[in-house]
């Protein structure tokens, strides 16, 4: 099917109705119980999961979804070691929502991990329980995040994120200096979530991207030069050896942003949410990191809830990035 040929929900329409739902269930504990992450050749391109019991009961789970749900489709799916990552297409309306569906894939899944004799505990543990007769089950306690996408482009870059999974674990795990999530990183009197390389904060010369309204609203008239100016004059910088920096938000600084990705230059990302313990940089920005060309910084706390970003810490992000272009 082709991609036009998709529903996508309006912003009202969330959680019923016809629409494209990303979903992640993860063990709590963080452990592989659904799996080995295997790397041949050190090459991460060439990485799989070999699947646990636990696991493959969890992937038929997953495959029967569209049996006793027929208006659903599975489009993509991967099973990690800890988590697992699927994307639903509702191609017809439902009496029930996506969550009454995901709940019953989610209860599906608890049943399945107790009925599993896996140890979860480090290794003395086992010890202790193998004389105490005691054995511990996997039990999924943590509710799956569901995520409906409503937005051109965004189901393509989520079925690449959930394709490339193993490929970015093994790759962090080759790597993983470059992916550490360090805290209290302070600059100028701010501090900040880090990940990347902060050898970044060390140059000589930064400049901001920041599009402003003006330039777009002279291209919707018909007088693009000011804003295609701008653009070629920020690649121009950067490859004069300038670290570009920005919460790159706009449609056109995000054209910016993956112009320079490509070319492998220098750049600061602000972003508006603080990192988990388990985060990883978006496809977009995950290559970058990995070749130390970025740094990612939020200012702000993780907020496992946030889920849009708001005009207020838009003005605030742009203005943080000219405070960080003066370090």
């Amino acid at each position: 099917m082709e991609h036009e040929q998709w529903h996508w929900q309006e912003p009202g329409e969330a959680w019923k109705g016809i629409g494209i739902y990303h979903v992640t269930l993860t063990i709590p504990s963080r452990e592989p119980l659904l799996g080995d992450l295997i790397i041949p050749d050190s090459d991460p391109s060439k990485a799989y999961v070999e699947r646990t019991e636990l696991g493959k009961e969890i992937v038929y789970i997953i495959g029967s979804i569209p049996h006793y749900r027929p208006q659903i489709r599975l489009l993509q799916y991967c099973l990690m070691p800890d988590h697992v990552h699927f994307i639903l297409y509702v191609q017809q309306t439902m009496p029930y929502g996506i969550k009454s569906v995901v709940r019953g894939f989610w209860q599906a899944a608890k049943k399945v991990g107790r009925e599993y004799p896996i140890l979860s505990i480090s290794p003395n543990d086992i010890r202790e329980n193998e004389q105490n007769k005691t054995t511990l089950h996997p039990i999924f306690t943590e509710i799956p995040f569901i995520r409906p996408m409503s937005r051109r482009g965004q189901l393509d870059a989520m079925m690449q994120y959930v394709k490339l999974n193993p490929k970015r674990l093994a790759t962090k795990r080759l790597n993983p200096g470059f992916f550490h999530v360090q805290r209290n990183v302070a600059i100028n009197g701010r501090t900040y979530d880090a990940v990347g390389n902060t050898k970044l904060l060390y140059q000589h010369r930064y400049m901001p991207v920041h599009v402003r309204r003006t330039m777009v609203e002279e291209a919707q008239h018909g007088e693009p030069q000011r804003l295609l100016s701008y653009k070629e004059s920020c690649i121009l910088a950067a490859q004069e050896n300038t670290v570009m920096v920005s919460p790159f938000i706009s449609p056109d600084e995000q054209d910016i942003l993956h112009s320079l990705l490509e070319q492998k230059r220098p750049v600061i990302y602000l972003a508006d949410n603080g990192f988990g313990q388990y985060y990883k940089p978006s496809s977009l920005l995950f290559d970058a990191v990995d070749a130390g060309q970025l740094l990612v910084l939020s200012p702000w706390p993780y907020d496992p809830q946030k889920r849009s970003i708001s005009r207020a810490e838009c003005i605030a992000l742009n203005q943080i990035a000219e405070e960080l272009c003066r370090i």
